[in-house]
């Protein structure tokens, strides 16, 4: 499967974002379907994950209550709203699928062997 992340930007701290991932190539109910993010000079972190059903969600604590992961299964994208931004959420965002009949999502980057190519999210104070 491919995967394109779009909708990145620059935005004031407290404003809202929305990021997308297009799936290509693959059937994309058989992937559970994550974001990570990675700040300069900082290791990937995981943001949040959608089973392949939609049914189960996983959020990091860093972004718990301020972010919204869905998916549009006829579509083939995934969606990460952004709420009440901060300074610290600035990274490169990436999307990322896992091959699984699993709806439990996980937070383990190892287990993700698709990833899209990054979007820039960058929050002014």
């Amino acid at each position: 499967v491919q995967l394109q992340a779009s909708g990145g930007g620059l935005v004031q701290a407290g404003g809202s974002l929305r990021l997308s991932c297009a799936a290509s190539g693959g059937t994309f109910t058989s992937y559970n379907m994550a974001w990570f993010r990675q700040a300069p000079g900082t290791e990937r972190e995981f943001v949040a994950a959608i089973s392949w059903t939609g049914g189960t969600t996983l959020y990091s604590d860093s972004v718990k209550g301020r972010s919204t992961i869905s998916r549009a299964n006829a579509k083939k994208i995934v969606y990460l709203q952004m709420n009440s931004l901060k300074s610290e959420d600035t990274a490169v965002y990436y999307c990322a699928a896992a091959r699984t009949s699993s709806v439990s999502p996980t937070n383990n980057l190892d287990d993700y062997n698709y990833w899209g190519q990054g979007t820039q999210v960058t929050v002014s104070s």
